[in-house]
C-alpha cells in the first residue's frame, strides 16, 4: 500500500489511470468534498464493481485512519494492485490545498 499527499495528488489528479474513492459518509460527502468516486466505507465490498481494477485507487477519507482500513481490504481480499492512501484525508486536503472548503 503506498500513499500520496495531498499536494502530489493535486498535481496527478486529472490522470486517467486514477480513480479517487471517497469512503465517508453521505453526510461528510455534504459538508464537503473534492468529486471521485463515493462509496461509504461499509459499501465498498459489495459495490466493487464500480472500482475498476485497472487504475490506481487512491482511497480518501476525513483523516487517513479509514483509508489504511479500504486499502487493505482492496489489497488483501481482492486483490487490487495499485491501492494509495491520500495522506491525512480531506482533513489535510482542506489544509494544504483548499482551504475553502469546510472541515469538520
Amino acid at each position: 500500500m503506498q500513499h500520496i499527499t495531498p499536494l502530489q495528488f493535486k498535481d496527478t489528479r486529472d490522470e486517467n489511470n486514477q480513480i479517487l474513492l471517497d469512503i465517508r459518509e453521505p453526510y461528510e460527502i455534504e459538508i464537503c468534498h473534492i468529486g471521485g468516486l463515493q462509496i461509504p466505507m461499509g459499501e465498498v465490498s459489495n459495490r466493487l464493481s464500480e472500482i475498476d481494477k485497472n487504475k490506481e485507487v487512491i482511497v480518501l477519507c476525513r483523516s487517513g485512519k479509514r483509508a489504511v482500513a479500504v486499502a487493505n481490504l482492496l489489497e488483501t481480499d481482492f486483490e487490487y494492485p495499485k491501492v494509495t492512501i491520500l495522506e491525512g484525508g480531506i482533513l489535510a486536503w482542506i489544509d494544504q490545498v483548499d482551504n475553502s472548503l469546510e472541515a469538520y
